[in-house]
């Protein structure tokens, strides 16, 4: 075996042995893989496997399949990793291709249920031509990931219990969101008048405490404005207010007053 025929140094053998360690530690590193190019990251932000999941959740859609099994496996592990990429991007698509476009829509219906025109706003904030939209839209509606009156009826049912609001304003929020008028009044019409009326008792009985010790006057008008601003009609809010401020007094055993004069004419007040 050949030996090295260089003088010793200063340190002799010992000196050897740290050199012959430093060629081996290079030796080493050199098998090690560069990482950067097995896994570019973000160079190449379309050709990940996340990626191909998407665009087969896309091309791949079926009648009676919901959005959770349908967009939500395949867009899960894409937008984890692409946070921040572009629509064109997210989908290894050019943009405003029909590609580029489902994947906008599979995105944003993962997040939650949306309205076909929310969706077209958004594909035409994105620049996809309104052919391409609407025929990527109509597709997603026939398979019935996009459900108008189903986003409708639910809509109803949610905020009505969660927050009390009356037909008014949810017609009115139903058409900020696209729904169209013949699905705007089916939804509503769900609601009876006997479920608004039960909703306005129950939100001026929750408002009352906060009223006592104000003149009678300054409360009616309080408590009708919490109805008017949900949207109750003025005569059903004055009825509910006066019924609920006579049920208080004769609960009590101070002076009874006369509260006829609370009608659909009384200004309800805005500070709640």
């Amino acid at each position: 075996m050949a030996r090295d025929s260089g003088p010793p140094g200063p340190g002799g053998r010992r000196a050897r042995g740290r050199s012959s360690g430093r060629k081996r530690g290079t030796g080493h590193l050199t098998v090690v893989p560069n990482l950067g190019d097995e896994y570019p990251g973000d160079e190449h932000p379309g050709a990940g496997p996340a990626d191909a999941d998407s665009a087969a959740v896309a091309d791949d859609l079926h009648p009676g399949h919901g959005l959770e099994d349908r967009s939500g496996a395949g867009l899960g592990s894409a937008g984890a990793r692409g946070a921040g990429m572009s629509d064109a991007g997210l989908s290894g698509a050019s943009p405003g291709s029909e590609e580029a476009a489902r994947a906008i829509c599979l995105r944003l219906l993962t997040s939650g249920p949306r309205t076909r025109a929310q969706l077209a706003t958004a594909l035409r904030k994105r620049r996809v031509p309104d052919q391409v939209a609407e025929s990527v839209l109509s597709r997603f509606a026939e398979v019935g990931l996009i459900d108008d009156a189903a986003f409708a009826r639910a809509w109803v049912e949610s905020r009505h219990h969660s927050r009390g609001l009356a037909r008014r304003a949810l017609s009115a929020e139903l058409r900020q969101r696209g729904i169209p008028e013949g699905e705007v009044r089916s939804a509503v019409g769900l609601l009876r008048p006997q479920d608004e009326l039960d909703t306005a008792r129950r939100l001026v009985a929750k408002r009352m405490a906060a009223t006592r010790g104000k003149p009678v006057p300054a409360r009616a008008r309080q408590l009708m404005g919490v109805l008017a601003r949900k949207g109750y009609p003025a005569g059903l809010a004055a009825q509910v207010v006066r019924e609920a401020l006579e049920q208080e007094q004769e609960d009590g055993s101070g002076f009874q007053e006369d509260l006829a004069w609370i009608s659909e004419d009384t200004d309800g007040d805005d500070c709640s």
